[in-house]
């Protein structure tokens, strides 16, 4: 990775360089932690609490795995690593944000809607979007 503006400052260009991590690590760390939690719950039951059919659930959880580990990956190899990552979690998320969260613009958790609100679905639907275009590019 190289730091997308020269500053002149030695010290800040070199920074500049690992901020990928800033966008990469959250997303990947949400996508692996969201799929171990359905799988420890077990797919039909995690399925049966989404209201969405078990082979759903099952490519859901194959595709948030795929995503943290091509994220992780694709940061010490290539860039067409980390978008085919980016790629992964788009599906998911956009999947999240009609099925579950549409129309709870608060962004915590209520007791009518226990898995909360819009509002991190779309920022993870942001850093998945630009790190699918500019790839390791940031």
């Amino acid at each position: 990775m190289t730091a997308p503006l020269d500053t002149g400052d030695r010290v800040l260009d070199r920074q500049a360089s690992h901020l990928h991590w800033l966008l990469r690590g959250p997303l990947a760390l949400s996508m692996l932690y969201n799929a171990a939690h359905a799988w420890r719950m077990g797919p039909t039951p995690y399925a049966e609490s989404l209201q969405l059919p078990v082979t759903v659930v099952s490519v859901m959880i194959g595709l948030q795995m795929a995503a943290a580990a091509l994220l992780l990956i694709g940061a010490v190899t290539s860039d067409w690593v980390t978008r085919a990552g980016a790629a992964c979690s788009l599906p998911v998320l956009v999947g999240l944000l009609f099925h579950l969260h549409w129309g709870q613009w608060q962004p915590l958790a209520s007791a009518s809607h226990p898995h909360g609100g819009v509002a991190l679905t779309i920022a993870w639907l942001g850093i998945a979007t630009y790190l699918l275009a500019r790839g390791n590019q940031t």
